[in-house]
């Protein structure tokens, strides 16, 4: 007791930390809200966080703020990917990743994260990973012990026993620990409730067989709709939002239907389901640029014929299904899945994007207020306005006119402090 009141007055007494004011100034800045550029903007931080947004000359700048010029580039908001695995590694696909122990997955995890923020990413949705990875990355993070981006963590993606979140590779007789996978409506709320314990912060399953699966049919169903409402239920009522993976068109409409918040990939979706997602207000997230990859580098990077055919069967009506769900009024977030294809890559997809129908400004969006609307947190990230994070890249250029200034991002700042590039 006496220890405490001692410590007590000691902290009473002593002097209060200073904020740290920084002024961010460059030659042009994106109002990603109006697709409008201005010029000369003068940006005021403090303690990580924008406080007021102005022109240089107009906005006055605090006295003793340090000053961070970004030169003669055009400012926007750091770039947010809904559909990361920051613990893979595609050239180390198929049979090849079974390997390695968890340790070291977590480790290159590490790496994968300075690529991705290094690349204008600031913020990620992590939606799956073993060994509670990225949970231990974002810590790590968020303590200064690595650098990387803000990290929204998954935990381990949930699926059905034998479905795309299984395990299927290994012969009968290997039996092991699968802490995602479960089954009927009372498992599937146990597992949310675990992952929830775990430090998950949004919830992933795998409503429908995938791509890079062993002995799944890339469209077909593995949940019932009584499993996903439980699901989906359980995770709201935690607070936490719901990402279905689901190419297929009956377990697309499912989810709908279960109330899920992102649908993963479309693929397959039809008419019917782009309009319950519409009428929903479910979001897409549709990786559209890594078919190149997987087609292109997949068997050499270990990729069974089984998985690539399966690749063939969507690639295509996917970039489809986008054209249409984008022009029918869907909302659209960006999301990349790398970690099927290189981290530091992600920035790739936004030129797909505009290829399928999207003007530049709204891909911009889909990877910056969209996808902040969609995580829940819009009041932190995806505007350079008060009151949000100061997380701001630079690029070359006008990235209304040509998306692709954003594949070589100049100068990367998160939270007021300076990652990438020179003053």
């Amino acid at each position: 007791m006496r220890a405490t009141m001692m410590m007590a007055v000691l902290l009473a007494g002593a002097a209060p930390v200073a904020a740290e004011t920084v002024a961010i100034s460059a030659a042009r800045m994106l109002d990603v809200n109006s697709g409008r550029i201005s010029d000369r903007p003068l940006v005021i931080v403090v303690d990580g966080r924008i406080t007021a947004v102005g022109r240089q000359g107009e906005l006055a700048v605090p006295a003793g703020a340090r000053q961070l010029d970004l030169g003669n580039h055009t400012i926007l908001p750091g770039l947010i990917d809904m559909h990361v695995h920051l613990t893979s590694d595609p050239t180390l696909s198929g049979m090849q990743a079974l390997r390695y122990p968890g340790s070291f997955w977590t480790a290159i995890g590490a790496g994968m994260a300075r690529r991705t923020i290094e690349a204008g990413f600031t913020t990620v949705r992590n939606v799956g990973s073993v060994d509670y990875a990225d949970v231990g990355l974002k810590q790590a993070i968020e303590r200064g012990a690595i650098v990387g981006p803000r990290i929204v963590p998954a935990t381990y993606a949930i699926g059905a026993t034998g479905g795309h979140c299984d395990t299927n590779e290994l012969p009968a007789n290997f039996v092991f620990d699968r802490p995602g996978i479960a089954d009927g409506p009372d498992g599937v709320r146990r597992t949310v409730r675990e992952l929830h314990k775990r430090g998950a912060e949004v919830i992933k399953y795998c409503a429908t067989g995938g791509v890079l699966s062993v002995g799944t049919s890339v469209g077909a169903q593995q949940y019932t709709q009584a499993e996903m409402n439980a699901l989906v239920e359980e995770a709201h009522m935690l607070g936490m939002k719901v990402a279905a993976h689901a190419h297929g068109t009956s377990g697309i409409k499912a989810a709908i239907r279960a109330g899920v918040d992102t649908i993963e990939h479309a693929s397959l979706a039809d008419a019917e389901g782009i309009e319950l997602a519409k009428k929903a207000g479910t979001w897409f997230s549709m990786d559209i640029y890594n078919d190149d990859y997987i087609l292109a580098e997949g068997a050499k990077n270990g990729l069974s014929e089984e998985n690539l055919a399966k690749e063939r069967e969507v690639g295509l009506k996917q970039r489809q299904t986008f054209q249409a769900a984008w022009k029918a009024g869907v909302k659209i977030v960006f999301g990349s899945d790398a970690g099927v294809y290189p981290h530091g890559d992600n920035a790739l997809q936004f030129g797909k994007m505009v290829e399928w129908g999207m003007a530049p400004i709204d891909a911009i969006r889909a990877a910056t207020i969209r996808a902040a609307e969609a995580l829940g947190r819009e009041a932190d990230v995806g505007q350079i306005a008060p009151g949000r994070y100061a997380d701001i890249i630079a690029v070359a250029g006008d990235p209304t006119q040509d998306v692709g200034v954003l594949r070589a991002v100049q100068a990367v700042v998160k939270g007021g402090v300076l990652v990438k590039g020179a003053n």
